[in-house]
């Protein structure tokens, strides 16, 4: 029979040599080993005195079978936790499979609080009584569905009722365990993607309610399983038993919500670390040491218990602050007098509204995002979901609640001057509700849902009783673009300054078009950075978690980063670019409509308290909507703002300063416009000339190539290229680029293709070899004019499948060997490949021969030819576009409708809700990831002058928009597939971008927008051409004191610090590194394994010796 001791040796081996593999493997990770990973000198007998190392048991409740990011993180949990103790048993993971049916079948926390519990007192290789246990027990958020306020309650109440009946039954069959509580909103993304399935009344929701009602659940329920532990005293009867609440909930990174795609491979990866980071922090007392991370997350410092705190965290150990230790806001007076004596209309109701009283104003209405909506307005520290209610009858600027003695409004101070006004919201609702009437702001609105609102706002008022559209005065507010900042970091084309004064225009330009007799209040985004100080002073013990989820671009840069300042120069754009959009006049070609900037938002005075600290008086329960005491002086702002003639408004909002109503004049009595100001508008921006050719501008300084001719790829420059050359399809062989009608549309411009063509010169034609000659003028490879004639080392032909590329590539090996102007052998050369667009456009045809995984192996036959024929290349691969973003291609042309089908018809036929379609962009995506798989391995890694980059700038296409949801047509050829010279133009850049990016920080996306100044350059410091090696970081330069003897014929030493490690002699055989690394690996494993093996048997002695003294011996 076994020992004890032997089962122990046999369970640990496998885990020894998992510790000997994270230690080689994980590289980004620093702190490791701690100093404090021994256990305790004798088995703790207080809960509040259990290290890391004391752990013998870690065990999981709450996951189900969609928890796969969650099972990671514990699982990398585990690992973690097994370099502290390797005898650590963790059932879940080793024993009892995730899956199976009890856990299938079992499903509830208290089921599985049941399971864990029977098995843990089963299990022969514990010990109930005497082993430590850590439990992990998880409430998944993503898996509540909640929409209205009292289903929020009831789910929340529901959820810690269950959460208590588990706790309650693992403290009745659990000894020496901690368990540790924690809140899991990982899957969040697959449930906002299918929340139909999940939570079918979210369906009406936009993306930002639906990220506001889940974070607002989040912190609900963090709230009330807090006050759970404080009124059941964390279980913690007994000196071994007790219970802790981690301090914020397990969120997911958002960027996948705003742009609409999943996580890359790389950043899926580095999320699931910083969550296992997150989990494992939150287990161990807290300490005051900053650990920070790189400003790419790339470097994780993982924790270490300290000397002097080196436990698992308890409320015993480390008292927490809780929830309902906030002080309650003081309800401020929200009142306002109202001071002005002239109160009257106009004698007779104006034709102009530049003579408009506010007498005269008869509906008033507004539109925008939650601060409108008025989200929490009144709600307290302790009432968090409080913030979900939209309380317009107390909205700033379109509220008409009660009156102006206790409710301070814009409507509510305009009914002193028309009692009969209308159009004010009252209550609490949604914007489809009766009591929103023309407040029609959605929370979570970002510029381009404007429109939307508008036209529900503009259908309200034709079609109510109470409204003459004709011939009523309104009084129509517009603030948006508080969200745009908040997420623009996620993709900042969708946020970009150009796409938010879009937007904005298509609002005026429908209001100007639709409304008759309107003013337009546009009131500036407001400076948003100073919010960020509610988030910086721990005392105001404000959610920061939860406003990282609703504004993560501004919450969580670093002070003084580059991220940081990129948002206040988009801030200050948007704002200046709503000045640019009125200031051209275009809003004030007749007399009954204007647009008037009130700029009061552009600069924040932060209010504080007399110690100095904030105050939180002023905000929401959740420190990032503004309470009834900040919109009380944003509604008086906004109305002397009105009042205040054009140049000489007042454009800073000092929270601090107690504002007094002004009132109309007997000079001044109107509402104030550019004309009754006397203001003269700057007047549009010059119109640029008409754009002659698609060149662009040049302003790289060093154009030099390396010294000697580079023997290693990874050391290559722009100007040591000596030859191009290009496979694919019609894109890369330059079907109808200049095509002016039908005729010309089977026409090869190849002298324009963006990756190949060499027309005339980059001034007036930009594409690569075009950027390239100015490096080195003699370039060779690239085609000229239209056809076959001259079209160098242009192999792509129109129609071109994956299937065709390893013919073309044979073809192009051939042709570069006979040609007499290339030397094969020492010339460098660049190879471009772009296929798979007519794959997709005809997989639905085809689909075996045009599957994925054919897809990548026809790329890996080409880019084996080349590896094994071809000396001195480096390969770009351009990865494949989003192809249903044809359909929003139009012109009304019958060549564009009929030949855009023909083209591509199993993209173009499908409607877009089709499963046709459906099943497309999933075969796109994985065309994108079987791409990815085939060049990040090591397959092309053998030979120093070879290398394969992949550049992913058409990863997430865009296609700049002329209107709502159709596409530019200028970008595209008379028949609506193929690519025009202007976008042979934009590619050519990106593909050059992407090429003086570092591989792992590439742009994956186009920025289509004309600008001949966007080529970059090379660095000084990194002069080359980027591979996958010499983006890798330089290693650390250690200095030493020992002198080195001198020579006066030493080598020269290439000191750049993009090549990260030293090359080894070529004569080396390329066996023997690796045998040397087994031979590590092997002793590293063995040598681990001695010193356990000692120290088991010092244990085993030891507890022999006491055997022996309680048998009388």
């Amino acid at each position: 029979m076994r020992t004890k001791s032997e089962n122990t040796r046999e369970m640990k081996f496998p885990q020894l040599l998992l510790i000997t593999v994270l230690g080689l493997t994980w590289t980004t990770v620093t702190g490791l080993p701690c100093t404090q990973m021994f256990p305790s000198q004798s088995p703790p007998s207080n809960v509040n005195s259990v290290r890391p190392s004391d752990v013998a048991v870690l065990s999981s409740i709450g996951l189900h079978m969609h928890s796969t990011e969650l099972s990671t993180v514990v699982s990398r949990l585990r690992e973690l936790m097994t370099l502290f103790n390797p005898a650590l048993i963790s059932p879940l993971s080793d024993e009892i499979n995730l899956y199976a049916p009890q856990f299938v079948k079992h499903s509830t926390l208290v089921e599985q609080a049941e399971e864990v519990s029977l098995y843990l007192q089963n299990n022969q290789a514990t010990d109930v009584e005497r082993d430590w246990k850590l439990l992990l027990l998880f409430v998944q958020v993503d898996q509540l569905c909640a929409c209205e306020p009292q289903q929020v309650q009831s789910v929340i109440k529901a959820t810690v009722e269950e959460v208590d009946s588990a706790l309650q039954l693992l403290h009745s069959q659990l000894k020496q365990t901690i368990v540790s509580v924690a809140l899991w909103d990982g899957e969040r993304v697959m449930n906002l993607f299918f929340n139909d399935r999940m939570c079918p009344c979210m369906e009406t929701y936009s993306e930002g309610e639906v990220r506001l009602q889940r974070a607002m659940l989040s912190q609900a329920l963090q709230e009330s399983l807090d006050e759970l532990m404080v009124k059941k005293r964390w279980y913690g009867d007994r000196d071994d038993f007790t219970v802790i609440l981690q301090e914020s909930p397990f969120i997911t990174d958002l960027s996948s919500i705003s742009s609409g795609q999943p996580l890359s491979e790389s950043r899926a990866l580095q999320q699931t670390d910083n969550l296992m980071m997150q989990m494992w922090t939150n287990l161990l007392q807290p300490t005051r040491v900053q650990r920070n991370t790189d400003d790419n997350g790339n470097i994780i410092a993982l924790p270490c218990p300290t000397e002097d705190r080196p436990f698992l965290r308890t409320e015993g150990n480390s008292p927490s602050y809780h929830h309902r230790d906030a002080s309650p806001l003081l309800h401020p007076f929200t009142g306002t007098e109202m001071p002005c004596e002239d109160l009257s209309p106009s004698p007779s109701t104006p034709t102009s509204v530049h003579k408009l009283r506010p007498g005269d104003i008869k509906v008033v209405a507004a539109v925008g995002d939650s601060l409108t909506a008025g989200n929490g307005i009144p709600s307290s520290p302790n009432n968090i979901l409080d913030v979900l209610n939209q309380y317009r009858g107390l909205s700033w600027s379109i509220g008409g609640d009660d009156n102006l003695t206790t409710v301070t409004t814009l409507p509510n101070i305009l009914k002193h001057f028309n009692q009969n006004l209308t159009g004010y919201s009252v209550g609490m609702g949604k914007q489809d509700t009766p009591q929103a009437f023309l407040n029609q702001a959605v929370a979570g609105a970002k510029s381009k849902d404007l429109l939307p609102q508008v036209k529900a706002l503009v259908a309200r008022m034709k079609s109510d009783s109470r409204i003459n559209f004709e011939s009523d005065w309104k009084l129509i507010t517009v603030f948006i673009g508080g969200n745009d900042l908040c997420d623009h970091c996620y993709n900042s084309l969708l946020y970009s300054v150009e796409d938010y004064i879009h937007n904005v225009q298509d609002t005026l330009d429908y209001l100007h078009k639709e409304v008759p007799r309107a003013l337009v209040n546009l009131v500036e985004p407001l400076h948003i950075l100073p919010l960020r100080d509610m988030h910086t002073d721990p005392s105001l013990k404000c959610p920061t978690w939860l406003v990282n989820i609703l504004c993560p671009c501004v919450i969580l840069p670093k002070a003084n980063s580059k991220a940081l300042q990129m948002v206040e120069d988009l801030n200050r754009h948007y704002q200046k670019s709503l000045h640019e959009l009125v200031e051209s006049g275009q809003y004030d070609t007749r007399s009954d409509f204007t647009v008037v900037i009130q700029p009061f938002f552009r600069e924040i005075v932060v209010p504080k308290l007399p110690d100095g600290r904030l105050d939180r008086s002023f905000f929401s329960a959740d420190c990032f909507h503004l309470s009834q005491k900040a919109q009380t002086l944003m509604a008086r702002s906004l109305w002397n703002n009105m009042l205040e003639p054009l140049g000489n408004k007042t454009f800073t909002q000092d929270f601090t300063k107690d504002l007094n109503l002004t009132c109309p004049t007997q000079t001044s009595p109107y509402i104030r416009t550019y004309n009754n100001s006397d203001y003269m508008y700057a007047g549009p921006s010059p119109t640029p000339g008409p754009i002659k050719d698609w060149g662009s501008d040049f302003s790289c300084v060093d154009l030099a190539p390396s010294d000697t001719v580079p023997t290693s790829v990874h050391e290559l420059r722009p100007a040591d290229i000596k030859v191009v050359a290009a496979v694919g399809d019609s894109t890369t062989a330059g079907t109808g680029a200049k095509a002016k009608n039908v005729f010309e549309l089977s026409k090869e411009y190849k002298g324009v293709s963006w990756s190949i063509g060499g027309d005339k010169a980059l001034d007036t034609v930009t594409t690569l070899p075009n950027i390239l000659k100015m490096f080195n003028p003699s370039l060779k490879g690239f085609s000229k004019g239209v056809g076959s004639l001259q079209k160098g080392f242009n192999m792509a032909a129109s129609g071109a499948k994956t299937s065709a590329i390893p013919a073309q590539v044979q073809a192009l090996i051939k042709a570069m060997k006979e040609n007499k102007a290339v030397n094969f052998e020492t010339d460098w050369k660049l190879v471009t490949i772009f296929v798979g667009g007519n794959d997709l456009c005809h997989y639905c045809i085809d689909q075996n021969n045009l599957s994925p995984m054919n897809y990548s192996h026809n790329l890996m036959l080409s880019l084996d030819m080349l590896y094994k024929e071809v000396p001195r290349v480096l390969v770009n691969v351009v990865e494949i576009l989003q192809i249903e973003l044809l359909k929003t291609v139009k012109r009304n042309t019958i060549s564009c409708s009929l030949l855009q089908r023909t083209s591509c018809p199993c993209v173009i036929n499908p409607d877009k809700t089709s499963p046709e379609l459906e099943e497309i962009k999933r075969i796109n995506h994985e065309y994108q990831a079987e791409l990815l798989q085939l060049i990040s391995g090591d397959r092309y890694d053998g030979k120093e002058d070879f290398a394969v980059v992949l550049q992913p700038f058409l990863h997430n296409s865009f296609i700049p928009y002329i209107g709502v949801g159709e596409a530019d047509p200028s970008f595209f050829s008379v028949d609506c597939f193929h690519i025009s010279e202007r976008a042979h133009a934009e590619m050519a850049i990106a593909l050059w971008n992407n090429m003086l990016e570092p591989v792992g920080r590439k742009q994956a996306y186009n920025n289509f927008t004309y600008d001949r100044s966007k080529i970059h350059c090379p660095s000084e410091v990194n002069p080359f051409i980027y591979t996958k090696i010499n983006s890798l970081p330089s290693p650390p330069v250690t200095s030493t004191t020992t002198s080195i003897p001198t020579s006066t014929a030493s080598p020269p030493v290439n000191t750049a610090p993009t090549i990260p490690v030293p090359k080894c002699p070529s004569s080396m055989p390329v066996w023997v590194p690796v045998i040397v690394g087994i031979v590590c690996l092997v002793a590293g494993v063995t040598f681990a394994w001695l010193i356990l093996s000692c120290c088991q048997c010092r244990k085993n002695k030891a507890e022999r010796a006491v055997e022996m003294r309680h048998s009388g011996f």
